[in-house]
């Protein structure tokens, strides 16, 4: 009988949610990635992302990726994707997104005929599956499970693979990559930036005691970095 905001996460702000809250997953991956990249000495302006899934991870992981130099290659969603080997803009993506259209309308900036889309060895359209198997260096699975497994382990080509779906590896797989010399980052670690800030948000409600989206970012650094 008594008012416990905390026992739900994941609130709106006017209801008690955490400032932050929205960016999590894809801000906790982000502190990942620039842990992975001091690890296998890699200059994000010279590190190239693959991305599987644009929509609250994906999308959050490739504008921040985005800010910080990263280039991607390759993003896709439910109907397909698109590969650009001058980098991809994400808020222009989101654009196209936004207008239902296919991600390959990318150059268009909005929805077009997608049989129309004309393909080069700089630029074409391509399929969910063909996404990961594109040569980068880093490969984020954000959508669904099970999509890299014994069959296609094989012929992933990224460096290093950072789970912020979960479970996008089967076991088999994950044992493939490891013979491979790819790194994997497991999604118990790259996307648990999402249940920290629900973490963040109970103890808010429960001192009703409200953070800044700054100081949430920083409290959720120090525990992504240890």
């Amino acid at each position: 009988g008594q008012k416990s905001p905390g026992m739900i996460t994941g609130k709106p702000l006017e209801l008690g949610g955490a400032e932050g809250r929205n960016m999590a997953t894809s801000q906790g991956g982000l502190y990942v990635i620039e842990q992975l990249c001091k690890r296998m000495k890699c200059d994000p302006k010279k590190t190239t992302v693959a991305i599987q899934g644009f929509g609250n991870a994906g999308s959050g992981i490739a504008k921040l990726l985005f800010e910080k130099g990263f280039t991607i290659l390759g993003i896709s969603d439910s109907k397909g994707g698109v590969y650009r080997s001058k980098g991809i803009d994400p808020g222009k993506a989101l654009t196209v997104k936004a207008q239902e259209a296919h991600l390959a309308c990318y150059e268009e900036g909005g929805v077009c005929d997608i049989t129309a889309v004309k393909s080069s060895k700089d630029f074409r359209p391509i399929s969910n599956e063909e996404l990961l198997e594109l040569e980068v260096d880093i490969l984020i699975p954000a959508a669904l499970e099970n999509v890299i497994t014994e069959k296609n382990a094989g012929n992933i080509k990224a460096k290093a693979v950072v789970e912020l779906a979960n479970g996008p590896t089967t076991p088999q797989a994950d044992q493939m990559l490891k013979k491979k010399g790819i790194m994997l980052v497991p999604d118990i670690l790259a996307n648990a930036g999402g249940v920290t800030v629900s973490y963040f948000e109970q103890v808010q409600n429960a001192y009703n005691y409200y953070w800044s989206e700054e100081k949430t970012n920083k409290r959720l650094k120090e525990i992504m970095d240890i």
